[in-house]
C-alpha cells in the first residue's frame, strides 16, 4: 500500500500515483478528496482512507467504492446506513488501538468492532490495521504492540480477503519479519527515498531533488546588516547572492540562523540573516565564480556534496515529514523517467 496522503508526501499526489498505479495493489490517503486524485490516476487499484472520515464525506465515500478505516460502532452503523440507502456495500477496516492513541478501538473493545461489521448490512470486513507510533525510536514498545495485535488476530474468525496490516515505513524497515501475519505494508517516507532508520538510509535512494537560482549577486561592506530584524551582521567585506526562495515555497523560516546551507557549484554555502517569504540570502565569498541563473540546490545533491531532507529537519527542529510535505504548490514539479 503506497502511502500518498498529503500531495504523495509533497511530490505530487497525481504523477506520483500513476507512477506507481501498475506497481502496488493499494493506495493510502486521509480523506475523500484525495481519495478522488488517486483514483484518478489508478482505475483499478484499491484505495483506503487512512483518517476517520468526517458525515460528509461518507456518501461520496461510499458511491467512489472507497474502503475507509473506522474505530467506533458509530461509525460502521453510519457507514451502513449510507451503503443501504445506495444499494451499495462498503468495505471497513477495522482499526486497532495498540499504542498510538489517535484512533482506533482498545485491545479489549477491538473484537466487539470487527464482529459489528460482521454482522452490519451494508458493510463488509476489508481489513484489520494498527499502526506504530515510535517504531523508529522504541523497539520495546513496538515489540509490545506487534504481540497485543497478534493475540487479538488469534481470537478473531477473519475472511481469508481480509487483509492485515501494521507496518509503516519504520515498521516495514524495522519489524517486518516479526509480522509474518501482514498481508500489506504502508511505506510512507520510505517510499520517497528517506529512511527513518538511519541504518536502512543505504539501501534507499532519494527521488526528490530541490532547486532554485541565484536572482542577485551583490557585495557587502563590513557591518552591513541582511535581512529582516537586521539578525546578521557582515563581520567583513562579504559577495552574497539573494536567491529567489522563501517560506512562501516551503523553505522553513526556522532555518533562519541555524546554520543551514544550499549548494551552489557544488560548495556549501551558509544562509545569512532570515529567510523571507519570497528570498533568502546565502554568503558565496568563497566561490571563485558566481552569476545570476546559476543553480541552487537546497535539498538533494550538486558534484558530489549533498544535503538531505534530515540535515534541514534537524536545523529546523522539526522531521523530515515536515520538511518534504511543507514545499508548497509555488514550487513548480518536474518529473524525469
Amino acid at each position: 500500500m503506497a502511502i500518498v496522503k498529503a500531495d504523495a508526501y509533497g511530490h505530487g499526489i497525481g504523477p506520483v500515483v500513476a507512477a506507481l498505479a501498475d506497481r502496488v495493489a493499494w493506495f493510502g490517503v486521509a480523506n475523500a478528496r484525495e481519495a478522488l486524485a488517486t483514483r484518478a490516476e489508478a482505475f483499478s487499484a484499491d484505495i483506503l482512507i487512512l483518517s476517520p472520515v468526517t458525515p460528509e464525506e461518507m456518501p461520496a465515500v461510499v458511491a467512489h467504492g472507497f474502503a475507509a478505516s473506522v474505530s467506533t460502532p458509530g461509525e460502521v452503523s453510519a457507514f451502513g446506513a449510507v451503503a443501504r440507502s445506495q444499494g451499495r456495500v462498503t468495505s471497513l477496516h477495522a482499526v486497532a488501538d495498540t499504542g498510538m492513541g489517535r484512533m482506533g478501538a482498545l485491545p479489549e473493545l477491538f473484537p466487539t468492532l470487527v464482529q459489528m461489521i460482521q454482522a452490519t448490512e451494508g458493510v463488509e470486513l476489508g481489513g484489520v490495521e494498527t499502526h506504530f507510533p515510535s517504531a523508529d525510536e522504541d523497539e520495546a514498545f513496538t515489540m509490545g504492540q506487534i504481540a497485543v495485535f497478534a493475540d487479538l488476530m488469534g481470537t478473531l474468525k477473519l475472511p481469508d480477503t481480509c487483509q492485515c496490516h501494521l507496518g509503516n515505513s519504520a515498521g516495514l524497515l524495522g519489524f517486518h519479519p516479526r509480522t509474518p501475519f501482514a498481508t500489506l505494508v504502508r511505506p510512507g517516507l520510505a517510499l520517497y527515498g528517506i529512511s527513518p532508520l538511519a541504518k536502512s538510509q543505504e539501501s534507499l535512494q532519494t527521488v526528490l531533488s530541490w532547486k532554485s537560482k541565484v536572482a542577485l549577486i551583490r557585495d557587502l561592506p563590513a557591518g552591513a546588516t541582511v535581512s529582516y530584524g537586521r539578525t546578521y551582521v557582515t563581520p567583513r567585506p562579504m559577495r552574497v547572492a539573494t536567491l529567489g526562495v522563501g517560506y512562501g515555497d516551503g523553505y522553513a523560516r526556522q532555518l533562519s540562523g541555524s546554520g543551514a546551507e544550499v549548494l551552489i557549484g557544488g560548495r556549501r554555502c551558509p544562509l545569512l540573516g532570515r529567510v523571507t517569504m519570497d528570498q533568502m540570502v546565502v554568503d558565496v565569498s568563497h566561490l571563485a565564480r558566481v552569476q545570476a541563473g546559476d543553480e541552487v540546490v537546497l535539498l538533494g545533491s550538486q558534484e558530489g556534496e549533498t544535503i538531505t531532507a534530515g540535515e534541514l529537519a534537524e536545523q529546523a527542529g522539526t522531521i523530515s515529514w515536515e520538511i518534504l510535505t511543507g514545499i508548497t504548490s509555488r514550487v513548480e514539479r518536474i518529473y524525469l523517467e
